[in-house]
């Protein structure tokens, strides 16, 4: 591996990223081992975000590499158009299990938008394949992030996501977002205030009617608009209002899945079920790009009852990639032999105490925490929106720990591996920060 500095950066253009700035004066990571990355100067630096919200086994598991290097090495590629391997099938049956088998089926992607965008087609071939083909609306929520493609930016709400791609899909509306900074202040798990705005899917069925509706789609925790956590009954009574008009309640759980919250999905953590679930990072523990839609049984069947032929007119080229697969099942291994999800149940309230410690610093307005989630919220600088917690991120950097930044909150996710030490050592630095920011 090549860990010095590339000759030039021009012609890499940087997704998500201030191209100019980092050009400038470039972050470059080289490696990664445990809770660690080392950058190109050798500095090690703390993952306070499991890369981006998707190593939560640390990185270079052992296990994980090696099922990745003997799977490449035995099959680099194989379709699964028409066809198959037997890695994708071991792994959907694993999957399965993982969910305690209250899924019936899932369908691969790449990423987490890839699965978005097959969530909302399946919802609408599962209408038309029940004979309810009116049934073609989709209601998102205010600062939803549900990836970059057309579907996913559609029912997102996020403006800076939508606003320089013009028309969106049509007969999308959306749900208010549920934070409250004057009610629910330095809460820790869910909030007290907004579980009424739920109700509010009520209003939007009297506007279009529930006949035209195909689904609701939510993340049970909102991550990428900074750690947005939904307040007490709030996702229940989303669940009751979509079972009784008819409606597909989708939770976008790319984020939240395979163990943030310290339990398998966040429907676990908050006795929720939805009709489908998209997924992505953590299937993988980032290793391979792959996503996966997971529905349940009723959803598959409908499709099932057709004449015969290919029942879903959908998919990608590396759906079900043998590598990805490889990289899935030794995953899983992995959450079981070391008990991942058990060990990060045991860090979390150490893990709130010390995110709660820092309030009182300077520009800290909000924290908010729950399973191994942190949302730091800072007071904007006046007409420079995003510009302090950004600065906190590039400092944050040089002192050695990975933070994430999204507007002016902070948002931790770190591995689910981390120790106390790791804790103290994160928290340690940032409150360094926080006390020298301007």
């Amino acid at each position: 591996m090549n860990e010095s500095r590339p000759e030039s950066m021009a012609s890499f253009w940087m997704p998500f990223t201030n191209n100019r700035d980092f050009k400038a004066h470039p972050r470059l990571l080289v490696s990664a081992e445990g809770m660690y990355y080392k950058d190109v100067d050798g500095r090690s630096i703390l993952d306070g975000t499991a890369g981006l919200w998707c190593v939560p086994c640390g990185h270079a598991q052992p296990k994980i590499v090696a099922a990745v290097r003997e799977m490449v090495g035995q099959l680099d590629f194989a379709p699964t158009f028409q066809m198959g391997h037997p890695a994708a099938f071991d792994l959907a049956e694993r999957l399965m299990e993982y969910t305690n088998h209250r899924y019936g089926h899932v369908f691969y992607t790449n990423s987490g938008s890839e699965a978005v965008d097959t969530a909302l087609k399946i919802a609408l071939a599962y209408h038309k394949a029940r004979g309810d083909a009116s049934r073609t609306r989709f209601i998102g929520r205010e600062r939803g992030y549900h990836g970059v493609g057309f579907g996913g930016i559609s029912v997102g709400g996020i403006a800076g996501n939508r606003k320089p791609y013009g028309v969106m899909l049509p007969g999308v509306d959306h749900l208010p977002h549920t934070h409250n900074l004057e009610l629910n202040a330095y809460t820790r798990g869910e909030p007290e205030h907004g579980a009424n705005l739920a109700d509010e899917l009520e209003r939007i069925v009297s506007l279009h009617d529930a006949s035209t509706i195909a689904a609701v789609i939510v993340e049970p925790v909102a991550g990428s608009t900074g750690v947005l956590i939904p307040p007490k009954g709030y996702l229940k009574r989303l669940r009751e209002l979509c079972t009784k008009h008819g409606i597909l309640l989708i939770f976008d759980e790319v984020i939240t899945g395979f163990g943030r919250l310290t339990t398998p999905f966040a429907g676990d953590y908050f006795g929720v079920e939805p009709d489908m679930m998209t997924t992505a990072k953590g299937l993988t523990n980032g290793t391979i790009p792959m996503g996966a839609v997971f529905s349940k049984q009723f959803i598959h069947d409908a499709f099932m009852e057709a004449p015969a032929g290919i029942e879903l007119f959908h998919g990608y080229t590396y759906s079900g990639h043998p590598v990805a697969c490889a990289a899935s099942l030794a995953t899983l291994e992995v959450f079981k032999e070391q008990n991942i999800l058990e060990h990060a149940a045991g860090m979390a309230e150490y893990w709130a105490d010390a995110v709660h410690s820092l309030k009182g610093l300077p520009h800290v307005i909000d924290i908010r925490t729950i399973g191994l989630i942190a949302g730091i919220e800072l007071a904007p600088i006046a007409g420079k929106p995003g510009v302090r917690a950004f600065t906190a991120f590039k400092k944050a950097f040089e002192d050695g720990i990975l933070i994430r930044t999204t507007g002016d909150i902070i948002a931790l996710s770190p591995p689910l591996v981390l120790e106390k030490k790791h804790i103290d050592e994160l928290f340690g630095k940032l409150a360094e920060v926080l006390k020298n920011l301007d």
